[in-house]
């Protein structure tokens, strides 16, 4: 196998890796219309990386997490529901991105490869991100993870049993920036979310208990990864797409095949 698709395939991995757990989170928790906004807010991330001169999914990272805190705090206000306020965002952060990339006629980037993704163009470094900064994410998940999963299912018990909500809902907002941010380039900003919703979707439909779902969830993720790499290779379609279109596909036939789990 060529050295660029055997980089595709482990970075493909190691997202389907920490999406599984993550996606479900984002499905008990209905969190779509957030990881929609952290992934459009990942554009400027990239612009004010090439601005100020630092790495550019370093600087994805940040923005993400600097969006994710605030998201939180403008949501104690109640003049706006949950979801004007994200679409606000969004498309906010989306635009100054792509405002700030147009004013700087020094530097010049594929913003197809940012918004749709570009699975076979992954290097080494990017690899590094991946593993490295997933390895801590796992970390962090795993080490919360009944306190993250006890804050889902109900906030007013986990918070009698002397859990911190606020900090739990932080905590995973700020995981989902960090994957969303190393995970751009794989899939783009555009539909990072469907990798990270549609296998954990995929797998609740087989799942009996949380950890069940996960694990289910990093197996279709994977599954997708392998087939969209494939479909991309024999057919010359794009990568990223390829492997959300497969994800997808799995969703429809395990719903069309298997009866829901009770």
């Amino acid at each position: 196998m060529d050295d660029f698709l055997i980089n595709a395939l482990l970075a493909g991995l190691g997202i389907a890796l920490l999406a599984g757990p993550l996606g479900s989170f984002m499905v008990w928790r209905r969190l779509a219309y957030f990881g929609d906004t952290l992934a459009h807010a990942s554009l400027l991330g990239v612009a004010l990386g090439l601005w100020l001169a630092i790495n550019p999914i370093l600087a994805m990272v940040l923005s993400g997490a600097m969006l994710a805190l605030l998201l939180l705090s403008l949501q104690r206000y109640k003049q706006l529901a949950s979801d004007t306020l994200l679409g606000i965002m969004a498309h906010s952060a989306l635009s100054l991105g792509l405002v700030v990339v147009a004013l700087m006629d020094s530097v010049r980037i594929d913003l197809m490869a940012y918004l749709f993704g570009d699975l076979l163009a992954v290097t080494q470094q990017d690899l590094l991100w991946i593993w490295g900064g997933g390895a801590v994410v796992l970390a962090v998940l795993f080490s919360q993870w009944n306190k993250l999963l006890s804050a889902t299912v109900n906030e007013q018990i986990a918070e009698v049993e002397g859990i911190n909500v606020d900090l739990m809902r932080a905590l995973l907002l700020l995981l989902l920036a960090v994957v969303i941010a190393i995970a751009m380039k794989i899939v783009g900003a555009l539909i990072i979310s469907s990798l990270l919703l549609i296998p954990a979707a995929t797998a609740r439909r087989l799942s009996r208990s949380p950890e069940q779902m996960a694990a289910y969830a990093v197996v279709f993720g994977a599954i997708s990864v392998l087939l969209g790499l494939c479909l991309s290779w024999y057919q010359d379609t794009p990568a990223g797409p390829s492997v959300v279109v497969c994800a997808a596909l799995q969703f429809v036939l395990i719903h069309s095949l298997v009866k829901v789990q009770k």
